[in-house]
């Protein structure tokens, strides 16, 4: 019984770190500020050439 407690106890405390780690990364990329979508000139647009012979 007891040690089914400290496993408890430390998966917890691992949930509660992952949890936090996750919020504190969000936090630092909504930090960057807004996203922009690439500019539409410098896309490349790929082009398939195909050939059918019979």
């Amino acid at each position: 019984m007891e040690r089914s407690k400290i496993v408890a106890i430390i998966t917890g405390a691992i949930s509660i770190l992952l949890a936090i780690a996750y919020l504190i990364l969000v936090q630092i990329l909504d930090f960057r500020g807004e996203m922009k979508p690439a500019p539409v000139t410098e896309m490349t647009i790929p082009v398939a050439i195909t050939m059918h012979t019979s």
